[in-house]
């Protein structure tokens, strides 16, 4: 019997599981544009990932009655949310804003309340293996902020999971601490690869 509907064409890029989330400081890797933290910077165990990418339009209408005629982009905007399992003062210092290498110990250190500042610029990268484990996607916020209400939520059989938002922000040459390497793609990009080396060349689309 012939089937109909939305048949798999590849299943090797179907995706099944979570990213990994990596962070670390902003201007140390600005002017790569490929992936460039290591595991040893990731969150942890997480309970979820997601990318969002919102972008919001101008709808011109003419004619009575009105008809839509073209719509126009006014803003756009990216984010990663992940919910952290690990609770070290790294990764609470990361919900707050504040610079992650400062803190390397698991359960020694301080994180002071009441006096929040502007957050720390970091670089996010979300790496993420598809099932058959060797294709990869990549996504690199150069320049973000964390954006976070911080609940710690302990419970007797599942563990605490602290939500946070990771949101991009201008990475291009125009603001400071940005680099022309971002220019086309100011708050950053996504990017594939079929189990070789990240390399500058991996094809990406900006548009």
């Amino acid at each position: 019997m012939a089937r109909t509907g939305p048949v798999t064409i590849d299943s090797t890029t179907v995706a099944l599981g979570l990213a990994q989330i990596r962070v670390s400081i902003s201007t140390t890797h600005i002017a790569q544009t490929v992936p460039r933290l290591v595991a040893g910077d990731s969150l942890g165990a997480l309970a979820n990932t997601k990318f969002s990418g919102s972008a919001e339009y101008y709808r011109l209408e003419s004619g009575f009655p009105l008809l839509e005629d073209a719509i126009f982009p006014l803003r756009e905007a990216a984010a990663l949310e992940c919910a952290f399992r690990e609770i070290t003062p790294k990764n609470m210092a990361i919900a707050r804003g504040l610079a992650p290498t400062t803190f390397t110990a698991k359960h020694t250190g301080t994180i002071g309340l009441g006096a929040l500042v502007a957050p720390t610029a970091i670089r996010v990268e979300a790496i993420y293996t598809f099932p058959d484990g060797t294709n990869t996607m990549g996504i690199i916020f150069p320049r973000a902020n964390a954006a976070a209400t911080i609940e710690m939520d302990f419970a007797p059989e599942e563990p605490a999971a602290v939500a946070i938002r990771l949101e991009a922000k201008r990475a291009d040459s125009e603001i400071t601490g940005g680099n022309a390497v971002w220019d086309a793609m100011p708050y950053g990009r996504i990017l594939w690869n079929d189990g070789g080396t990240w390399t500058t060349t991996t094809t990406t689309t900006t548009a």
